[in-house]
C-alpha cells in the first residue's frame, strides 16, 4: 500500500482550515496530521511530526506565514493561502510560486495540490524557491515591529521597542536587548532599511544604536566620536553616522 501523503494545515481562522479539511477529505491519498491557529505551534508540529506537505496562510498574527519561513529547518512544500495581500502575490509571482487567493474554489484548490504533490520528489527546487521567497519578502520596504529568533528549539519574539543596539557580525548580526544578545541571520542593511529612522540610526558600518538608549556623545580626539549607551557600552561613531545622528536628534 503506498504511504499516504502527511499533511499539515495551518491557519489562524478555523473556516478557513475546515474548508481546506473537507476538500481534503475527498482525497483517498492525503492523511491530515495536524491543525494549527497560530505559527509557534505550526513549528512545533513541522518538526515532531515531518509532514509532506503543509498548507500556510500568510498573514496571521504573532508569526506570519513569511516569519515562519524564516524558522523552518528542512521545509515541508508548502501551498500558500492568503487574502488579498498585493506584495505577497507579486513575491508569489515573482518567484514561479503556486498559492491560492481566499477564497478559492475546490477546482482551484485542486490543481493547487496537483501541481504541490509533483514537487515532492524535488526538495531542492522547493527550498530554493522558499529561499528566494524570504529574499523577495525582506525587500518589502516596511517598518518591523519585532523581530523573530529562532535558537534550537526556542522561539524568542523581540518587540523592537526594546532592542537598544544591532552589532554586525560577519553574515549575522547580535541584537542586544535587557534579555541578552540574540544573533540574527540578516544583514545590517535589511535593518537599517527595516527599522524607524526616527528611532534608530546606524552610527557606524558595524552598529545600529536605539536613540532612546543613548547616554550621551563625547568627542575621542579630533572629529572622532563615540557615544556612551545607558548601560555604559561605548559605540563608535562614524563621520557618516555622526550626521545621520545629527538629522534624527
Amino acid at each position: 500500500m503506498q504511504n499516504k501523503i502527511k499533511v499539515i494545515i495551518i491557519d489562524d481562522e478555523a473556516l478557513a482550515r475546515q474548508i481546506t479539511k473537507n476538500y481534503l477529505s475527498k482525497r483517498n491519498d492525503i492523511e491530515i496530521i495536524a491543525e494549527c491557529s497560530n505559527g509557534f505551534d505550526a513549528i512545533k508540529k513541522i518538526n515532531e511530526l515531518k509532514p509532506d506537505l503543509i498548507f500556510l496562510d500568510i498573514q496571521m498574527p504573532k508569526l506570519t506565514g513569511f516569519e515562519m519561513l524564516e524558522l523552518i529547518e528542512n521545509p515541508p512544500v508548502i501551498i500558500f493561502t492568503t487574502a488579498y495581500d498585493h506584495f505577497a502575490i507579486k513575491a508569489f509571482e515573482v518567484n514561479a510560486i503556486d498559492y491560492l487567493l481566499k477564497p478559492f474554489s475546490e477546482e482551484r484548490f485542486n490543481s493547487a495540490l496537483q501541481k504541490a504533490i509533483g514537487q515532492l520528489g524535488d526538495k531542492f527546487k522547493q527550498n530554493s524557491a522558499i529561499e528566494n521567497i524570504i529574499k523577495t519578502a525582506d525587500e518589502k520596504i516596511e517598518f518591523l515591529e519585532r523581530v523573530v529568533i529562532k535558537d534550537g528549539s526556542k522561539i524568542t519574539v523581540i518587540p523592537v521597542e526594546e532592542i537598544k543596539w544591532i552589532e554586525a557580525q560577519d553574515d549575522y548580526v547580535l541584537i542586544n536587548n535587557d534579555k541578552g544578545r540574540f544573533l540574527k541571520q540578516k544583514t545590517m542593511k535589511y535593518f537599517e532599511t527595516h527599522l524607524n529612522e526616527n528611532q534608530f540610526v546606524r552610527v557606524h558600518r558595524s552598529y545600529i544604536i536605539n536613540v532612546d538608549f543613548i547616554q550621551h556623545l563625547e568627542q575621542t580626539e579630533t572629529e572622532s566620536y563615540r557615544l556612551v549607551l545607558k548601560n555604559g557600552k561605548e559605540i563608535p561613531v562614524s563621520k557618516t553616522g555622526l550626521q545621520r545622528l545629527k538629522n534624527t536628534l
